[in-house]
């Protein structure tokens, strides 16, 4: 179908008959042709009705997408091709908005796909239903719980890689928006005997081929087993490897599903332990051995196997081996004792390994139901899925065979009621007359199996039960005997002459004629499978166990709890689940899948009639044909009809004003159909026949035909009519806009022209006024030339004239200096030789100081007051001058430095230079405290949300707040507290909650004590008599000590003109209420490395140790 096309209705686009309920002719050879148009198209489903057929196609077809997933959903069920998610979906929103509890049964034969269409059922359930953590964990959950339960139930047949080897009917729970919240699973009859034994070809339980090829050496030394296939007896080897099949693969896969559903890792390697016990019990032998009375007995070959077994499940080894050879049996009071022999041995080994694996598979069930079970009480509403065997009929069929068949009896019989009842529910609803359908009732097949006085499973319980010599013969004869004369029961050994002479029927069978065709039934082993006996010994042996599980599985075996009861035979236990399951299914609606199988080969494109049609018999899908067409073969909602047929009928096309009921009656008027063909409903019309229906939709494809050929017509009217006038349009577009090509051209031209005329004169004009300007401007240059050189002559001729002048003046003025100066140093000579040595001292004096200061201006150090850089003194009557000069110098670069500092670096400064004159040399903590600037708020109190309380109780300016520790005198311990210094106060708080502890003025601090070493320890001493004295001294720690006591000490000084006395000493003494307690320091190694602790030594004395 193409991507954008829409499909309305199971009828578009058929191939072959979508819904076999209206197949003409209906008969066993159209229904199988059908089938096989449909399967050679990919068309893998069918519909009976709201029965789903589905057919294997054994290779992967592209029809289970996300996108197919979401074009089903909210779809109705006939609305598109069939499918299995088109039930689904009819299933899930019955459950959700119409809170109707709903079961889907799953029938068909091993190999028909019956498990693919269980997992596909749940996934689409899984991506339809609401999203969400908890959700998608139950979604993940009931889907990973199928690959544990195929791994452990599941085997490859001859027919089926994948068959499942057991029924399973899972009721997933729902809440009242359709969202899942849990689920349980039951599963019914695992075929135990093939843990023992697989016929050719076939293969034991995957478990065992995936934990030997896909556990790690490791994991498989653990369980005490070997990689090679060939060294366990219960494993097929001709069969070991299946093409297309990665057992190592799917064994991480099962190990991954066991942790999503919820099994712990002890669990884990419980189970797989469990299995390992299996697989080696196979390796058991037996040897005969005679005794002396006569009677023989078995013992076991090899130890070795046994040992192991033992060494996995925890069992006394002496005890297992004992309950190999011996069986005990109990009798009111008395005790008797039998050797087994090795027939015996053999027997009781694998009766063990069937139980224990039938046991751990049940044990698998219920753990993976507590997992997955809903975890609320509220009410649920509940969608089962029952994935269960089909009819089978071999060549050899045994007790297996008949308690399948059985069960696919109820099946049938409760899928034919619910069917019937389904229909005249519908036509009372609709108000159509209900006629009586004729069909074969299988009910009395059912009571010859089930009776509980004359049925074959209470003849068969009731041998088992008879004292005396019981077989398989005696059973038949029995059955002979009461079974004679049942019309669907024959055997040649009944009293029935009719069977006398059947050679087709041996004289060790019988055979039971089904509602899916006749089935001979081989007696032998039916009493023993019954049974299916394990002998008491084993029981308790298992109990014995220290391995919790395997305890577990055999709580008869408490001696304390003996029961001398005979247990539940395999039959009438399955007769139970049988019934309980029809009841179960009795209280939900059901929906069907029928799954065939299209070849034995398990080839694609390969459609075997005589096997389909085996299938088609048993399945009894003609049957169910002819009940849903007994009365109405079709019957549509009256909109969807009226919508689909309105074309055929000129009053309701194109749209139906009136009621839907209304548009259908006149339609079907206006087309003649007769009336016995139809039936107006309350909702639905009902057609009788499908030739009806087939005729309505050839009218309709004819009429859809002369519609689309008219839709045609008008459009391609249109479509000419509508290019007419487009090309119409553009013409006068076209024609429009060349006309004002050509004018703008033609208006180009002409203004190009007149612009060039315009050119021309202007430059004449402008060349004519050049030529003007030009002769103007020589006539005035050459003035100006003439100007200009009489000028300069006058000007040179006067400058002649004063230059004259002026050497005649400095002539005299030479004359007359010289004649001074002779007169000068006529007058000077006389007095020149007495002052000549001081002149000269006195020059060369101050030409040497000249020469100093220019020197000592270029070698000038650097403005760092820290810089001890002088230059060398040149001379020695300068020396005096010269470190008055570097006082000076230093002086002013010092000025020079100070002046750079804001006013806050100046308190830092006077600050740090406080702490010199009170610390230097007296207390060794000073020089590391040096270079570490004071910064006084270390907490940040008006930042930190933590300390709003504090912040808000005191309102004066902070100068310091530090975390300190003060020292508890009873012990010596120290307890963090936050010391605040005020402009009046000293403050300490507690650090967690920011409540004040005390508050002293600075007026009643009167010392502070601390020793000279490198500790941080120091007390603050009050006044006696204060108030804030009452509880004594403040004995302190602190990282910061040399920053507090000057900023205490300045403070001090600041607010009472009085010096606070800093008293340093390795011994003072500190008032403690009214003791006084002398604080002593003292050098020693500490194991808490370079920090200081403090010590209560006396009542009188704390001793510091100071690294």
């Amino acid at each position: 179908m193409a991507k954008m096309e829409v499909k309305t209705s199971l009828l578009d686009d058929m191939i072959g008959v979508g819904d076999m309920v209206l197949l003409e002719p209906l008969n066993e050879d159209s229904f199988i042709n059908n089938l096989k148009k449909r399967f050679d198209h990919n068309e893998v489903y069918t519909y009976i009705g709201s029965v789903v057929i589905s057919i294997n196609p054994y290779r992967s077809l592209p029809i289970y997408t996300p996108e197919k997933v979401e074009e089903y959903r909210n779809r109705n069920f006939y609305e598109l091709s069939p499918h299995i998610f088109a039930l689904s979906d009819e299933a899930y929103r019955s459950l959700r908005d119409q809170d109707k509890d709903q079961c889907i049964l799953i029938t068909g034969e091993s190999g028909a796909g019956k498990t693919e269409a269980s997992k596909l059922v749940m996934s689409y359930v899984a991506a339809v239903c609401g999203k969400g953590a908890e959700v998608n964990q139950v979604k993940e959950q009931l889907l990973q719980s199928n690959p544990v339960l195929e791994a452990f139930g599941n085997a490859k047949t001859v027919r089926n890689d994948n068959s499942s080897r057991f029924g399973k009917y899972m009721d997933i729970e729902f809440d009242f928006k359709g969202d899942p919240l849990g689920g349980v699973i039951s599963n019914y009859l695992l075929e135990k005997s093939r843990v023992v034994k697989q016929p050719r070809g076939e293969r034991n339980f995957h478990i065992f081929y995936q934990i030997l090829s896909g556990a790690s050496e490791d994991f498989l030394c653990k369980l005490k087993l070997e990689r090679d296939f060939s060294r366990y007896n219960y494993l097929g080897l001709d069969s070991a490897k299946v093409n297309g099949v990665d057992d190592a693969a799917n064994f991480r896969t099962v190990r991954n599903a066991m942790q999503i559903v919820g099994f712990m890792d002890h669990e884990t390697q419980s189970v797989f332990e469990v299995v390992a016990a299996v697989l080696k019990l196979g390796n058991i032998e037996f040897k005969p051995e005679s005794r002396v009375n006569g009677l023989d007995e078995s013992k076991i070959k090899d130890k070795n196997e046994l040992k192991e077994i033992c060494e996995l499940t925890g069992i006394d080894q002496s005890v297992l081996e004992r309950a190999f050879s011996f069986r005990t049996v109990e009798a009111k009071q008395e005790k008797v004792s039998t050797t087994l022999n090795v027939a015996q041995a053999y027997y009781a080994r694998d009766a063990l390994a069937k139980n224990l694996y039938s046991r751990l598979f049940s044990w698998l069930v219920t753990r993976i139901n507590e997992s997955i079970k809903a975890q609320t009480k509220v009410r649920k509403k509940v969608m089962g899925v029952l994935d269960i065997y089909g009819f089978e009929i071999f060549e050899d069929n045994s007790f297996e065979q008949f308690i399948i068949n059985y069960c696919n009896e109820k099946l049938q019989q409760i899928f034919i009621e619910l069917t019937l009842k389904e229909e005249q529910e519908e036509y009372i609803r609709e108000g159509i007359e209900w006629t009586h359908i004729e069909y074969f009732n299988n009910a009395i097949i059912c009571d010859l199996i089930e009776n509980n006085q004359t049925g074959i499973l209470a003849m068969l319980d009731e041998e088992c039960l008879r004292p005396g010599t019981v077989t398989d013969d005696t059973f038949l004869e029995k059955l002979n005997q009461v079974c004679a004369t049942h019309q669907h029961f024959e055997s040649r050994m009944s009293k029935c002459s009719r069977f006398l002479n059947d050679t087709s029927l041996p004289h060790s069978c019988f055979r039971i004629q089904h509602y899916a065709g006749k089935v001979m039934y081989q007696v032998e082993g039916f009493v023993d499978k019954n049974n299916d006996l394990l002998y008491r010994d084993l029981s308790q042996a298992m109990w014995k166990a220290s391995h919790s599980l395997i305890k577990a599985l055999f709580p008869e075996g408490n001696p304390a709890k003996i029961n001398l009861k005979r247990p539940p035979t395999a039959g009438s236990q399955f007769k139970a689940s049988v019934a309980t399951l029809m009841k179960n299914l009795q209280t939900k609606n059901p929906n069907y899948i029928r799954c065939i199988k299209p070849n034995d080969k398990k080839a694609a494109h390969v459609f075997n009639d005589a096997l389909v049609c085996h299938q088609i018999r048993y399945l009894g899908l003609l049957e169910n044909v002819r009940v849903r067409r007994a009365g109405y073969a079709f019957r549509q909602a009256y909109e969807p009809c009226l919508e689909r047929y309105k074309m055929l009928c000129k009053q309701t096309w194109p749209h139906w004003k009136g009621p839907a009921r209304a548009g259908v009656e006149v339609l079907f008027n206006e087309l003649e159909i007769p009336e016995e063909e139809f039936s107006f409903g309350r909702s639905k019309i009902f057609i009788r026949n499908p030739r009806t229906l087939f005729k309505l939709e050839d009218l309709r494809k004819q009429r859809l035909e002369d519609l689309a050929t008219l839709i045609e017509k008008i459009y391609r009217g249109w479509k000419c009519r509508t290019r007419f006038l487009l090309m119409k349009k553009s013409q006068i577009v076209i024609a429009s806009w060349y006309r004002r090509y050509a004018q703008q051209k033609k208006y180009q031209k002409i203004k190009s022209s007149a612009i060039i005329v315009q050119s021309y004169i202007r430059g004449w004009k402008a060349r004519k006024l050049l030529r003007e300007l030009k002769h103007q401007k020589r006539c005035n240059e050459a003035a100006t030339i003439i100007a200009a050189y009489w000028h300069g002559t006058q000007a040179r001729r006067e400058l002649r004239r004063l230059k004259e002048e002026a050497r005649n003046k400095h002539a005299i003025a030479v004359i007359w200096a010289y004649w001074l100066g002779y007169k000068v140093r006529r007058e000077y000579r006389k007095f020149f030789r007495a002052n000549a040595g001081r002149k000269i001292y006195e020059f060369t004096l101050q030409r040497l100081m000249q020469k100093y200061f220019l020197e000592m201006k270029n070698k000038m150090p650097s403005l760092s007051p820290i810089d001890k850089n002088w230059p060398v003194r040149p001379y020695l009557f300068l020396d005096s001058t010269h470190k008055e000069l570097k006082r000076i110098f230093h002086l002013w670069r010092c000025k020079k430095y100070r002046d750079q500092f804001t006013d806050q670096q100046k308190l830092i400064y006077e600050e740090k230079l406080e702490a010199s004159e009170l610390f230097k040399d007296k207390k060794a903590l000073y020089p590391a405290s040096v270079g570490q600037p004071f910064q006084g708020a270390y907490l940040e109190i008006s930042k930190n949300p933590k300390y709003k309380k504090l912040k808000d109780a005191v309102d004066e300016k902070i100068i310091i707040a530090e975390v300190v520790n003060k020292i508890n005198r009873a012990n010596g311990k120290a307890t963090s507290r936050i010391f605040l210094l005020t402009k009046n106060n000293v403050l300490l708080a507690d650090q967690k909650s920011g409540n004040i502890k005390s508050e002293v003025p600075l007026g009643d601090v009167t010392k502070v004590s601390m020793s000279s070493q490198n500790d941080g320890f120091f007390a603050v001493h009050l006044k006696e008599g204060s108030g804030a004295a009452g509880k004594g001294d403040f004995l302190l720690s602190s990282d910061h000590l040399i920053e507090m006591a000057t900023k205490l000490y300045r403070t001090t000084l600041s607010q009472t003109k009085q010096k606070l006395n800093i008293e340093i000493s390795d011994e003072f003494l500190v008032q403690f209420r009214q003791d006084k307690v002398c604080v002593k320091f003292i050098q020693g190694s500490q194991k808490n490395g370079n920090i200081p602790t403090c010590k209560r030594k006396n009542n009188r004395l704390l001793e510091v140790a100071v690294p």
